[in-house]
């Protein structure tokens, strides 16, 4: 059985349907303004609204919640399953960011019952036209579908399972229906959960072996290819005005930067782009690029599982382990742990397939990569007019705050 849209096809897995093509990373790239991208997407958007028409088929796209039928559901999840059906459904709350979040509790006939069919659901959906308009520019959709049919089957790692993803290529509208966690988890992280040695052990476990699957290998030119690399993913998004909203940010959290960083304010963005072209001239592999904690969940005692892959593109794995060290940890605690944590993921990477590397050569990654982490956060900070609202400001500023003090410690400045 195959599924079919625009011309392409991918396999039916089970009930997983994924569809990926580089149409949107293709369309993105020829864009030369950022108004040019939302004035194109504004014209679909407002004419889908227009014809007001309610997807019936998982060949198209719901424009909202509130309009997903069972017959769509019974499309999207019952494939493969003979005469399994949804005949009830309900959202929880919604949680909008960048993207449009919600959980969903399905109950299907008995067929659907006997095949043991999953009930319940995490849905990320880019149904507003904000959300739409980043996606395009940022290919964040279009990444995790990527994720979820190429690399999510080949890792043993703690990361949700996914049971359909579609997107459409000309609205830029799409829905992930990802399997729910939340009743085997013991909590979602945020920038205040208390983390141990161990708790970042295991995030780190988990970059090690993804970072090793992937190191130089062949699979990044042909079935992953759709992500693009770190620096593509950066300057795509600098159309959304970040070098504007980075340097606001950091000026407006002067009271959680030393002094001695903060007198760099001229130049940070600077070093920032510097740092993130390096990943033209690294070894690339898989990165996650957004591996802050609220990424994060605990399953049982220490053991952690990454969500939200969207940002994954082709890259160092220095952005990682810079990224994750700069804001899992307590300032004062990274401080003890640093050099240990450093060392540790290294033993991951080798012991799993990928390049044995000095500590000398991770510490300077380290501190050149920690200027493209502080950027992802001075941005949500102080986020331009018409960028989704994506985080809480307090998590923003703590973050910051993290990072900062990181940089001025292993003089990050000095490294560039």
């Amino acid at each position: 059985m195959r599924f079919v849209q625009n011309g392409l096809e991918a396999p039916v897995l089970g009930s997983t349907v994924i569809v990926c093509d580089n149409y949107m990373k293709n369309k993105v790239s020829s864009m030369m303004t950022m108004s040019s991208v939302a004035g194109v997407i504004q014209d679909v958007y407002e004419e889908e609204m227009r014809k007001g028409r309610v997807a019936q088929t998982a060949e198209e796209i719901p424009r909202a919640y509130d309009e997903i039928t069972e017959r769509w559901l019974t499309d999207a999840l019952c494939k493969g399953v003979p005469g399994a059906q949804v005949v009830s459904h309900r959202f929880g709350e919604p949680d909008n960011g960048s993207s449009n979040r919600r959980s969903l509790v399905v109950e299907y006939n008995q067929a659907g019952k006997e095949a043991a069919l999953n009930t319940r659901f995490f849905c990320k959906a880019w149904q507003n036209l904000n959300v739409r308009i980043m996606n395009a520019i940022s290919n964040t959709l279009n990444a995790e579908i990527v994720f979820y049919r190429h690399v999510r089957p080949e890792l043993d790692i703690e990361a949700p399972e996914c049971h359909f993803a579609n997107l459409d290529t000309t609205s830029f509208n799409g829905i992930i229906i990802l399997g729910d966690i939340s009743d085997r988890v013991e909590g979602f992280c945020s920038h205040d959960t208390p983390m141990n040695k161990a708790r970042v052990e295991s995030q780190l476990e988990i970059l090690g072996r993804l970072h090793a699957r992937y190191y130089q290998s062949k699979k990044l030119g042909a079935e992953l290819e759709g992500f693009g690399t770190w620096p593509e993913f950066f300057h795509r998004t600098r159309l959304y005005g970040l070098e504007e909203s980075s340097n606001n940010g950091f000026l407006a959290a002067q009271d959680v930067i030393s002094p001695r960083l903060y007198k760099h304010s001229a130049s940070i963005w600077e070093k920032t782009v510097t740092s993130v072209d390096m990943h033209n001239d690294l070894p690339h592999t898989v990165v996650h690029s957004d591996v802050h904690l609220r990424n994060w969940y605990l399953v049982s005692g220490d053991t952690m599982g990454l969500s939200d892959w969207g940002c994954c593109t082709k890259g160092h794995w220095g952005r990682d382990l810079a990224y994750l060290l700069g804001t899992a940890c307590t300032v004062e605690d990274r401080r003890v742990w640093q050099d240990d944590l450093i060392r540790y993921y290294l033993s991951i990477l080798a012991e799993n397939g990928g390049p044995a590397v000095s500590f000398d050569e991770a510490f300077t990654h380290y501190r050149q990569q920690l200027f493209n982490a502080l950027a992802w956060w001075t941005i949500t900070y102080t986020p331009t007019p018409g960028m989704a609202d994506m985080q809480p400001r307090e998590s923003s500023l703590e973050f910051i705050r993290r990072i900062a003090a990181a940089m001025d410690d292993v003089d990050s400045i000095a490294s560039l």
